[in-house]
């Protein structure tokens, strides 16, 4: 009986025979690899309009603060659907005479169904007494308690949220000095004095949006704003990463053209990463609904000047008060 044969598909050009030459793989890149944008030389320029975009951020701070939510100040947050639309005009007719002390009434939802309710319970009163007295009171108005849901009754303290305020803004500020400690480890001094740069610029143009639009500043909106800092020295520690290789290869080359050739390697990467996250984002600030503007709006923002104080803040100083001995060792 004869063995049966064991075809080669690839005869004597398969991958295994000897000489054979494997098909090179090609992979497309957003930018072309010879990029050369002079990043360094445009520097001065982009710190003066940051070190403006910052000093208004700063007259925004007491100009116009942070609309802090109830977390940080204290008080009660009741979130309300109707099933007939209303105005907040009308609602707050309703409710005037109930006396709530620092009453708001905020359109929450589309056409006119959803409400946030913000005011401070008096004292002598419960949270339980309040919430039964406006049931009662919306019920009589509205024809019934299926006329309504309270979707939501959030109630803090004003010790509690002035304490949750001071340990908001502590945790922002050892999150930059820790992180810029950790570059300053990893790389050296100047890197480190880069990221801190860096980083306070991102939180003041981040705060200085959130102020000038007046979204709700809470717990989410704070855990946001670390997320920020930590999207932020990611990018820089990439881009600081790839300084040091490029200064290793090539000792003697200029700092600004190693910084220079850093970032546009780097670019792309920078560019998909940011690009993808921010896709996200933006649907999450269109269709998320109120309750999420604060939160996306603070992670757009705080995504676009992270990318952008990489490049155009960090990188300056490191080119200010870098050792290149260090560094090309």
């Amino acid at each position: 009986m004869a063995e049966p044969q064991t075809k080669n598909p690839g005869g004597a050009g398969s991958a295994g025979a000897k000489g054979t030459t494997r098909p090179q793989l090609s992979f497309r890149t957003l930018l072309p690899d010879d990029l050369e944008i002079d990043f360094v030389g445009k520097r001065k320029f982009f710190l003066i309009v940051s070190t403006i975009l910052n000093i208004l951020a700063i007259v925004l701070f007491f100009v116009r603060p942070l609309n802090y939510g109830v977390d940080f100040t204290g008080g009660t947050a009741i979130r309300l659907r109707f099933e007939q639309a209303t105005t907040a005009a009308d609602l707050r007719g309703e409710l005037g005479e109930l006396k709530l002390r620092d009453l708001t009434v905020q359109d929450f939802g589309e056409q006119g169904r959803e409400f946030l309710l913000r005011f401070e319970i008096q004292e002598g009163h419960e949270m339980s007494s309040i919430s039964d007295t406006l049931s009662t009171l919306l019920a009589a108005n509205r024809g019934g308690e299926q006329s309504f849901d309270i979707l939501s009754i959030d109630s803090v303290g004003p010790k509690v949220g002035a304490n949750l305020r001071q340990q908001g803004f502590l945790a922002v500020l050892f999150a930059t000095i820790f992180m810029g400690i950790y570059i300053t480890f990893r790389f050296e001094p100047s890197f480190g004095l880069g990221a801190v740069v860096a980083l306070v610029h991102d939180v003041l143009i981040t705060a200085g949006a959130l102020m000038l639009t007046q979204q709700s500043f809470d717990l989410t909106t704070l855990a946001a704003l670390l997320t920020v800092i930590g999207f932020s020295v990611h990018d820089t520690i990439i881009v600081s990463d790839r300084v040091r290789e490029n200064l290793r290869r090539n000792p003697k080359s200029p700092l600004a053209t190693v910084i220079n050739r850093s970032i546009n390697e780097t670019l792309s990467r920078t560019l998909l990463t940011t690009g993808t996250a921010l896709f996200v984002l933006f649907a999450l600030y269109f269709l998320g609904g109120k309750g999420l503007e604060p939160f996306a709006l603070t992670l757009v923002v705080g995504f676009i000047t992270g990318t952008y104080s990489s490049i155009y803040i960090a990188a300056p100083v490191v080119l200010f008060w870098s050792n290149r001995s260090r560094l090309a060792s």
